[in-house]
C-alpha cells in the first residue's frame, strides 16, 4: 500500500513480554534502536541479543529519535515515561512521532497529544492485539487514533510487527477500539468456559467435542488456542487476569461516560475479581473455567 521507508533512528520504551520482541523486529529490519526498560536488567539483556543501544531514561533514548514508540503498563506508567520529569518529551526533537501501543484510556491518549503538539512532537494511539505470540511472530493487529499523515508516517514500521493495521480517528479511537477487542475477548472466554465445563460434566468426550464444535459455527479464536489448555487447567501464561482485569475498568469507566450498558462484561470482571481474590492474579485470563465445573473455586 505504501513504499518501504528507510531506516529510521527509533527510540522503544517498555521491553515486557510485547515490547522485547516488537522491538527485536524493528532491529532485525535495520533501523537503529535505543531502548529504554523500567528493569534495566531487561534492556540490557535485549541489547545482547539484538546489539543496538539501551538508555537510562526515556529522555535520553527519545534524543534525536525520528519515532518513539512506549509499551507500558498503564495511564500512570505513560504518563510518567512521555511527560514525566525523564519523559520522553523533555529530548524528543520537533517533528518526532510517538507511537504508543499502551493499552491505556481514550481520554490519556488525547491528553497526552494535546501536550506533545504543543512541543511540535507527533501523538497516536495504537494500542495491540494478538498476544505475546502475535508479538513473537510479528502478527499483530494495531488499532491506530491520529491525523492520516501521522499513520501514512509511521505504518511502514507498524508493519514490520502487524498484519492488521487499521487507523480508526482521531486521538482516542485506536483505544476505544482496544476496548471493543476487550469487550468481545472476554464475552467469548467465559461463553467457551462455560460450554467446556458443561461438556466436562455431562461425561462428552471433549477432544471430540472441541473439534465439531471449533468446525461449527461456535469456533473461535479462543477455542482453538486455549481450550486444551483449558480443560488441563493450565494457566501459567500468557494475558494475566491483573491485566484483563486493568483493561476492564478502562472499559468501564469509558462505557459509564458514553452510555453503553455491558451487563455482561461487568459480570466478568467480578468473576476475574474472584480469581484474583483467590490469588489467581497471575494467571491468564483463560482461567475463568476454575470458576466452574470439576475446579470450581480453585483458581488458585
Amino acid at each position: 500500500m505504501y513504499a518501504p521507508m528507510p531506516p529510521a533512528k527509533i527510540a522503544f520504551i517498555g521491553l515486557g513480554v510485547m515490547g522485547f520482541p516488537m522491538a527485536g523486529h524493528l532491529a532485525r529490519a535495520g533501523n537503529e534502536l535505543t531502548v529504554y526498560n523500567r528493569t534495566a536488567t531487561k534492556a540490557e539483556d535485549w541489547q545482547r541479543e539484538f546489539a543496538n543501544q539501551t538508555a537510562s531514561t526515556p529522555a535520553l533514548a527519545a534524543k534525536d529519535a525520528d519515532y518513539v514508540i512506549f509499551c507500558v503498563g498503564n495511564d500512570h506508567d505513560l504518563r510518567e515515561v512521555v511527560a514525566g520529569p525523564e519523559g520522553a518529551l523533555k529530548m524528543a526533537k520537533p517533528g518526532a512521532l510517538f507511537i504508543d501501543h499502551t493499552t491505556a484510556s481514550a481520554q490519556v491518549a488525547r491528553e497526552l497529544a494535546t501536550l506533545c503538539a504543543s512541543k511540535g512532537v507527533g501523538f497516536m494511539d495504537a494500542p495491540i492485539s494478538g498476544g505475546q505470540g502475535g508479538a513473537v511472530a510479528g502478527k499483530l493487529s494495531i488499532m491506530c487514533g491520529g491525523t492520516q499523515e501521522q499513520f501514512e508516517k509511521a505504518l511502514p514500521y507498524l508493519e514490520i510487527y502487524g498484519t492488521i493495521i487499521e487507523l480508526l480517528g482521531d486521538v482516542g479511537a485506536g483505544q476505544l477500539c482496544k476496548m471493543v477487542n476487550q469487550i468481545c475477548v472476554v464475552g467469548v472466554l467465559q461463553g467457551l468456559a462455560e460450554g467446556l465445563a458443561f461438556g466436562e460434566l455431562s461425561g462428552l468426550n471433549m477432544e471430540k467435542v472441541i473439534k465439531v464444535v471449533g468446525g461449527g459455527a461456535g469456533a473461535s479464536w479462543q477455542m482453538h488456542n486455549r481450550s486444551h489448555t483449558m480443560l488441563n487447567r493450565e494457566f501459567d501464561f500468557g494475558f494475566a487476569v491483573d491485566w484483563m482485569r486493568k483493561d476492564l475498568g478502562l472499559v468501564l469507566n469509558e462505557a459509564r461516560s458514553n452510555g453503553a450498558r455491558l451487563p455482561i462484561t461487568a459480570l466478568i470482571d467480578q468473576l476475574y475479581a474472584q480469581i484474583q481474590a483467590n490469588g489467581g492474579g497471575r494467571l491468564d485470563n483463560s482461567s475463568l473455567i476454575a470458576l466452574l465445573g470439576k475446579s470450581s473455586g480453585n483458581a488458585d
